[in-house]
Order: C-alpha cells, then sequence, then structure tokens
C-alpha cells in the first residue's frame, strides 16, 4: 500500500513539474519592461498541461576539469605576456629587410661576371671587411642592406672599371640553431632561419617567464659580446623592433626582472608593468595604462617595510605623484550622479525618454507626462532593474534550498532509493528551467499618498497603462480568458465563467494582481478594471519539504515575473 501511494506522489510530481516546463517554454513571448532578460530567459506563464515530458536522455560524459591553480588564479597579468600564445613561433619570416645594418659575422654572396669571374659566400670579419680576390678587402659592417649591392659595386669599380658585373646579396633565410636562454619557460636550442625575429625564438622557448623575467632587456649574444637588446614594450605600444640577423650559435638571454607596478580599477590596461628605473611619476604609469575617460582619481598602496601605507590623489596631479617599485595603483571613478534617465512607455504623448536631477522623485517625472487620452495614470507602473536583481536573487535562494533537498535525501531501502532518484531528476529538471525566469522589477505603488514621493534611480521605467474593462483570468482553470469587467462580480465568479477550476486547481489560493503593482490573496476586497487573476496549482507530493519548496518557488515566479500577461 505504501508503495502504491509513493509511485501515486511520483506520479504527481512528475505531472507538475510538467506543468512547469511545459508554462516556461511559452513564457518567452513574455514582455520585459527593463530588458534584462539573457537570450533564451524565459518568464513564467499559468502552470497548466496534462501530460508529463519523456525523460530527457542521460547525458555522455565529459572529462572533469582540472581546478585552477589557486596560487596564479587571481594574480594580474604581467604587461607582454600576452605576446607568446604561440603566433610567432607558427610563422617563419623569410623576407628581404631593407633597413637592416649588416654586421660581424653576416654573409654576403657575392656574384662577378665578365672579364673576371667570381662567386662565394662571404663572412664579415671581425674588422667588419670582406675579402674579394683580386680587390682585397671591402668595409660591409654598418652597411644597410638596402645600400649593400652597391656600396659593394662601388668599391670593386675602383679596380675593375669596365667589363665586370657585380651582384652582392645578403644571405637572408639560411637555417639557423640559437640558443635561448634565461628566465623563459623552456630554456633550450632552437632551429629557425636567420631572418626571424628574437619573438620568433622567444615564442619557441615558451615566452619569458612573467614571474621572473624582464620585457624591458632582451640580449641576442654572439661570441660572447652583445650583439642587440630588445625592449619589448617598444614592439607592444610602438611597433619597432630592431631588425637583426641571426647566425648559428647566438644566444637570446632574457635578463631578470625589473622594477614593477601592480595597476588596476578604471584603466584600459590593468596589468602589471615592468620599467627600468625604481621609481616613476605616476603620468608615465597612466599613458601606458591608459584610464578610462570617466576616471578621476588614483589610490597608491604602497609597502614601506613592514607597513602598507594608502595615498589618494586627483588625476590632474599625477605628474607629482611618485610611484615606486612595488606599489599597487588603483584608479577610479569618483563622479557622482548629476542626472538620471528614465524611460517612459505606454499611453505617452510625449518624450520617450527624460533627463532629471539627480534625487528626483516619481512625480517629478509624472509632471512631466504627456498622457494619451486613453491613458489610466491612476494605474502607472514602475520597474526597475535592483528590484528585479534582487528578487531574482530571492528566487535563486528558494531554487538552491529544493536542488539541496533534492540531492541530499535519504532512503531507507534500495526501492525507496530508486524513487527518490527519479524524483530528484525531476526536481533538478524543474530547478534549471526555473532559473531561466527573469523577473520584472516593478515597484508596488498601492498607497497613492506615498507613491509620488517615490525616488526614482537611473534606469528606471515608467510605464503609462491604458484603461481597460477586462479582467483577465489564467492559471489552473479550464478556459484562461479576458472576460469584460462588471461592477461587483466576485473573482470566483470570473473564474467560473472561465471554465472553472480544472482537477489540479488549488480553489483556496487564488492571486489577483492589479495594474499598480499590488497582489492580493483574499478576492474579496473586491475586483479593479484590467486586474488578473492566477489560479495556482495543488501541490501534491509525499515530503513536506518538497510541497513547501515548490510552492514557494510558484508563488514567488507569479508574482516577480507577472506571468499572466503573456497569456
Amino acid at each position: 500500500m505504501n508503495r502504491r501511494l509513493t509511485l501515486r506522489s511520483i506520479r504527481a510530481l512528475a505531472a507538475l513539474l510538467a506543468t512547469a516546463g511545459a508554462a516556461l517554454a511559452q513564457a518567452q513571448l513574455t514582455n520585459d519592461p527593463l530588458n534584462t532578460s539573457p537570450r533564451g530567459a524565459t518568464q513564467l506563464p499559468a502552470l497548466r498541461t496534462i501530460a508529463a515530458p519523456a525523460p530527457a536522455p542521460a547525458p555522455a560524459p565529459v572529462p572533469t576539469p582540472m581546478p585552477p591553480d589557486p596560487s596564479t588564479a587571481a594574480k594580474p597579468l604581467v604587461f607582454g605576456s600576452q605576446i607568446f600564445s604561440g603566433r610567432f613561433a607558427s610563422e617563419a619570416f623569410n623576407g628581404f629587410n631593407a633597413d637592416y645594418q649588416l654586421a660581424i659575422g653576416d654573409r654576403i654572396s657575392v656574384r662577378m661576371w665578365g672579364a673576371f669571374n667570381f662567386d662565394a659566400v662571404l663572412a664579415i670579419d671581425p674588422q667588419g671587411n670582406v675579402f674579394i680576390p683580386n680587390v682585397g678587402p671591402v668595409n660591409a659592417a654598418g652597411v644597410r642592406n638596402g645600400d649593400l649591392n652597391h656600396h659593394v659595386e662601388a668599391q670593386i669599380k675602383r679596380v675593375f672599371r669596365a667589363n665586370v658585373g657585380v651582384y652582392a646579396t645578403l644571405e637572408a633565410a639560411q637555417p639557423v640553431k640559437v640558443y635561448v636562454t634565461g628566465f623563459v619557460r623552456a630554456p633550450g636550442l632552437y632551429g629557425g632561419l636567420s631572418s626571424d625575429s628574437v619573438l620568433y625564438y622567444l615564442d619557441k622557448a615558451g615566452g619569458i617567464d612573467p614571474e621572473r623575467g624582464s620585457y624591458l632587456a632582451v640580449d641576442v649574444r654572439r661570441a660572447g659580446k652583445t650583439r642587440a637588446q630588445f625592449n619589448l614594450y617598444r614592439f607592444l605600444l610602438d611597433g619597432q623592433i630592431e631588425p637583426l640577423q641571426l647566425q648559428d650559435g647566438d644566444t637570446v638571454v632574457v635578463a631578470p626582472r625589473q622594477y614593477t607596478v601592480q595597476v588596476g580599477g578604471e584603466v584600459l590596461n590593468p596589468y602589471i608593468f615592468e620599467f627600468s628605473k625604481s621609481s616613476v611619476d605616476a603620468a608615465e604609469l597612466l599613458a601606458v595604462a591608459r584610464p578610462r575617460p570617466g576616471a578621476t582619481h588614483l589610490s597608491v598602496v604602497r609597502k614601506v617595510g613592514a607597513e602598507r601605507r594608502s595615498d589618494y590623489y586627483p588625476l590632474a596631479e599625477a605628474s607629482r605623484v611618485t610611484i615606486a617599485d612595488g606599489d599597487e595603483v588603483s584608479v577610479t571613478s569618483d563622479k557622482y550622479p548629476g542626472t538620471i534617465l528614465v524611460r517612459i512607455e505606454g499611453a505617452h504623448l510625449g518624450e520617450r525618454t527624460l533627463v532629471l536631477p539627480y534625487g528626483s522623485r516619481l512625480k517629478d517625472a509624472m509632471a512631466r507626462l504627456r498622457p494619451a487620452p486613453q491613458a489610466n495614470v491612476d494605474a502607472v507602473q514602475l520597474y526597475r532593474r535592483s528590484v528585479a536583481t534582487r528578487q531574482k536573487e530571492l528566487l535563486e535562494t528558494s531554487l538552491r534550498g529544493l536542488e539541496t533537498y533534492a540531492l541530499t535525501a535519504r532512503s531507507a531501502t534500495s526501492e525507496e532509493a530508486a524513487l527518490r532518484t527519479r524524483e530528484a531528476e525531476l526536481l533538478l529538471q524543474y530547478i534549471e528551467r526555473a532559473k531561466t525566469v527573469q523577473p520584472k522589477g516593478q515597484v508596488v505603488l498601492a498607497q497613492k499618498e506615498q507613491a509620488p514621493s517615490t525616488l526614482l534611480e537611473d534606469g528606471d521605467v515608467i510605464r503609462v497603462p491604458e484603461h481597460s474593462n477586462l479582467v483577465l483570468v489564467g492559471g489552473e482553470v479550464n478556459a484562461p480568458n479576458a472576460l469584460v469587467f462588471e461592477e461587483g462580480t466576485s473573482a470566483k465568479e470570473y473564474i467560473k465563467r472561465a471554465g472553472g477550476f480544472t482537477q489540479r486547481a488549488d480553489s483556496a489560493r487564488l492571486l489577483v494582481m492589479h495594474q499598480d503593482g499590488s497582489v492580493a490573496e483574499d478576492p474579496s476586497n473586491g475586483m479593479r478594471p484590467g486586474d488578473e487573476i492566477l489560479v495556482l496549482p495543488k501541490i501534491e507530493t509525499k515530503t513536506v519539504e518538497i510541497t513547501r519548496g515548490i510552492t514557494q518557488i510558484v508563488y514567488q515566479i507569479a508574482v516577480a515575473a507577472k506571468v499572466l500577461f503573456d497569456l
């Protein structure tokens, strides 16, 4: 007998949850005055259906993702670390760089024909020359690559004045192997082309270690001497990088990280910045961090020994503020609103957006309205984002409580465990659908004496409804409909005209929602034109917790989402 009752309870729960699922699916047509519903979000209409949905197929197993490293998850990025993502290492560069200046060790292909034939690849010696037979040493170090052929030809023409052709070019794309070491992620020997940039080899080595390496001092060493030094900030900010022809055995060395300052808040570049000096003025720092247009101040947290000291300055004084190594800078916007924007919807003939002084009240906005002839100014409606957010939070709290119970309920027998598993699946499906409901955020303006003094907020929406002589009836009624209002007619009489209660209706729980946002559970107070009647379903489950949880959620959605507007 107990098992039959349990199965009956499960079937009742399945029908109830199917009702919620079908209703939520229909709620996509709900008007959202605040435009806060994300794509795919729904608002719950009247809950009414009969058939339970087919059980969803079991999802395919997916690999469990690794949790983030807590030691690095909250750390800001180092400016420059975004360079090394594999983009440079995946593309080799084999091209002609006319501005490159030749250096010791570079290899030049020299061809001569006519009265004297010669074809060889010559390396620039330590004196900066290449030796050409019958000509002698020809200086090449420091010569611009674009001028190389003309320069070599002019030197040879001093000896062979006629009948000798000359062609000289830099060997640009020979395969080389380059050491990458210092503070990089994966030091080692990497292959590429001599024309590849230093960024190519750094990317091959995994990039600069952002915790220890410097983006301001990257050296290329050849034969124990520094051949070139790169400042990657110049490349990031100005697009400048020195052209260099690499050779076999060259070494790219990343120096230790220098002085750093962390910048956050109202900036376009919230990073840790590196500087070659132990202190900089705030204006130089902000030129790189780039404050947003609304920024007004900066706060500086300084670490002086074992103490932390905070200072606060206007941005206009940034050139007189010194920032030291290890400081934390936060740019803030301390502007106070001078005006607010309020949108007007509904039966209104004037401007749809009002600009009001900060601190304005509802009566100030009402004084600027131009109601249409059919407008019902006495039932004006006010919608607010902050109210919608709070309603959403309360709904999610109720859903979490129901979800916790569904996942932690205990069973005494294996049969009861199987029933609870099925029950939990249905509950979780209902919860996931209910999470997509977006409350409207309507402010109740039922008290006519105090309503005009309601303070307005930026982004509020005032809706002026039209006069209506209809009463909407929905929920657990046989024929949801709009009925003509008749003075003195009770709520139950309207329900009777809409086909009466369904078998699943809770005839003792009626919600009468007025246009001003107020909700009455006692319909004996009288009906008004434009009212909406919602008949709630009767919740029947075998556990008090589930009954109470679902009842509370259904009520919250009905009140916060104004579901009857979609019928």
